[in-house]
């Protein structure tokens, strides 16, 4: 349930209330709750499938078994691209707090000593072992929690309720790019099943995270964007909208405090993605769709440590090479393409005589994944051709890559 919520609470919570605000106004606070709604839909498609499955490599696994090895091949892919560039965005956005205290760690050789020390401690972490990582992860999830907590709890003692109703017109295409904005945040529970190999009961254990940990982050998120919509008068403009809102409350000391809760749950989703990428080409080497030396697991900590180490330095490359704003848009259609196979995976799943059956059904679950896959669609087709282009274009180099493994594998035979 800690790495649910540590997978999901990360850099969106600290700047996406000022986006929702500019788009909609004060009625932000019910999209979060819609949004809400929508990824529900989409985890309880994602609670049944993880259920059947009891391996390490979450939705790879699921299309793989589902649908075949070529779609498995290519969600593997757009899974590890979107941990590479998620985790280049929210470091990078580590790297701005700590320049909140110190200015000269914005740029330059300050930057980079921080970029390489965050990824080389996670790796170390990681390589550890599990247990070592769930560990400090469970710790982060707490430390992150307790900020947030506060921010929402003593600032409703600060809200003008006047503020939270609506006013003036508001056009249908900004309350669904809202809307969008608001799913994005959600996103990250994902990586709760993708060491699913490692889990003690998967088939009990992930359907409760999953549901569970959602309801925490909609609280949280709801309650964080009804502080900031009733605090902030300029929130539409505002670049740290949690920080401003506390320093209007309680003063600087709020905004200190504040920047501090942003730099641990950036931390601790960092963590997370190091965890869930190292997995991913695990998984697709043990498929036998990746190279053989990434299966290798050390003979003491039990850690895909050669899987660790290329997707460590794959992260620290990128994080060095790019910004928050350009990292963040080349990782949000990577993962709803990958919830939209999921979702598309149930109801196939029900109706095999072959596949695994699910440990925990869905009540309508026909529906629900029909309505999830719609949801995806939507999000898919609403996108900026600029970004669909990225998109097409990570697709293309997956199935390139497919096509060149495959013919390797076959000139071995």
């Amino acid at each position: 349930m800690a790495f649910a919520i540590n997978s999901v609470i990360g850099a969106g919570i600290f700047g996406i209330p000022a986006v929702l605000y500019a788009r909609v106004g004060a009625v932000s606070w019910l999209v979060v709750l819609f949004a809400a709604a929508v990824v529900g839909l989409i985890t309880l498609c994602f609670a049944e499938v993880g259920s059947a499955f009891g391996e390490t490599g979450g939705p790879y696994l699921y299309a793989r078994s589902v649908f075949g090895p070529a779609a498995g091949f290519q969600v593997g892919w757009l899974m590890w691209i979107a941990r590479l560039t998620g985790f280049a965005a929210v470091l990078n956005l580590f790297v701005a707090y700590v320049a909140f205290f110190v200015p000269a760690a914005a740029s330059g050789p300050a930057r980079a000593a921080i970029v390489v020390l965050v990824t080389t401690a996670l790796t170390t972490v990681n390589f550890f072992g599990v247990r070592r990582a769930a560990l400090l992860n469970n710790a982060l999830t707490l430390a992150k929690l307790v900020p947030l907590a506060a921010f929402v709890i003593g600032g409703m003692l600060f809200v003008h309720p006047d503020r939270l109703l609506p006013g003036g017109n508001v056009s249908l295409p900004s309350v669904l790019s809202a809307i969008m904005l608001a799913i994005y945040a959600f996103s990250g529970f994902e990586l709760l099943a993708v060491p699913g190999g490692e889990v003690r009961d998967p088939a009990r254990d992930i359907p409760f995270a999953l549901l569970a940990g959602l309801g925490v982050v909609a609280l949280v998120y709801a309650g964080v964007q009804i502080v900031c919509v009733g605090i902030v008068p300029s929130l539409g403009s505002s670049e740290r909208p949690l920080a401003d809102a506390a320093r209007l409350a309680v003063g600087p000391g709020g905004a200190a405090f504040m920047a501090v809760g942003a730099l641990l749950s950036t931390l601790g989703v960092s963590h997370t993605i190091v965890l869930a990428a190292a997995r991913l080409p695990f998984a697709m080497a043990e498929q036998g769709q990746a190279p053989s030396v990434l299966a290798a697991v050390h003979p003491r900590y039990r850690t895909p440590h050669v899987s660790l180490f290329l997707s460590a330095g794959c992260l620290l490359v990128l994080t060095l090479a790019t910004t928050f704003i350009s990292a963040v848009t080349l990782t949000v259609g990577f993962r709803v393409l990958v919830y939209l196979l999921t979702c598309a995976a149930l109801p196939v799943l029900r109706r095999s005589r072959i596949l695994p059956r699910a440990s925990w059904r869905v009540p309508a679950g026909d529906l629900v994944a029909t309505v999830s896959v719609l949801a995806c669609a939507a999000l898919l087709a609403a996108r900026p051709w600029s970004e669909t282009r990225q998109l097409a274009l990570a697709v293309g180099a997956g199935l390139v890559a497919y096509w060149l493994l495959g013919r390797r594998s076959r000139a071995a035979a």
